[in-house]
């Protein structure tokens, strides 16, 4: 078996003039890799090349796939996915893996940049002030799972009722209000942080349904899902895509 026309046209667009020492050590493995990831999925849909690269630097932190991402962060980039996405993606992360699991992401994130000669810090993206930020949070929550989530921020038991309050001024306060990407794709890397995590199946749910309701449809989900199957295994894969079916029957 070879490396396809597809494949191999794939990955110089991934990587101009480089060879990976793979098809030395491991011919077999990366000729049925590489034939599957960058021919039979890449060419299974027609999701266009940057939301791809985006969706997959979400899975990849959400799965711990650190040394992945530093090798297909350049790549992304040559795909058209801007710096100030690419940060967006990281900051975003943090919300959903905690700063334990993000931290290393956001070291290569920097180490990439500057290798490429982008000049660090890069043009702030935040939209609000401690002052506004519940406020401007809760109206995002709004925007995209409905007006039942006005109130969401002082509902529930006394005791826990600061981790809604957080959710508000802190997830979506803090990052969803920021610039660089839409909601669309802010809901699209949290369905990828989330499915490429496992065991959150619930949060997947209600994400599912989230990006449905912002036009997002299941078409589209299963895209993704089926975009980042290589970098996530079967298994994940497979939860997300009950998640979604779930989610559209709801």
């Amino acid at each position: 078996m070879a490396l396809s026309e597809n494949a191999k046209q794939y990955h110089e667009r991934m990587f101009p003039g480089y060879v990976s020492n793979f098809l030395e050590t491991d011919p077999e493995f990366i000729e049925r890799f590489d034939n599957f990831a960058f021919d039979e999925v890449v060419n299974h849909d027609d999701l266009d090349d940057k939301t791809r690269f985006m969706a997959i630097l979400a899975t990849l932190i959400g799965c711990q796939g650190s040394d992945e991402f530093r090798v297909l962060l350049p790549a992304a980039l040559n795909f058209g996915v801007t710096a100030i996405e690419v940060k967006e993606i990281v900051y975003q992360a943090v919300a959903y893996l905690g700063i334990g699991r993000v931290f290393p992401f956001l070291n290569i994130t920097n180490e990439v940049l500057t290798e490429r000669g982008v000049e660090l810090p890069l043009p702030s993206q935040a939209k609000t002030t401690v002052e506004n930020r519940r406020e401007a949070g809760t109206q995002a929550q709004v925007d995209i799972f409905g007006e039942g989530m006005r109130d969401f921020w002082r509902s529930g038991p006394q005791e826990s009722r600061h981790i809604n309050l957080w959710l508000a001024d802190n997830c979506f306060g803090d990052y969803y209000t920021r610039g660089g990407l839409d909601y669309k794709q802010r809901e699209m890397i949290t369905f990828c942080f989330l499915a490429a995590q496992g065991g959150c199946e619930p949060q997947l749910i209600s994400h599912a349904a989230a990006n449905m309701r912002i036009g997002n449809d299941k078409e589209f989900l299963i895209k993704i899902i089926s975009q980042c199957l290589p970098y996530i295994g079967y298994p994940r894969s497979l939860n997300a895509l009950r998640c979604v079916n779930d989610a559209a029957k709801q």
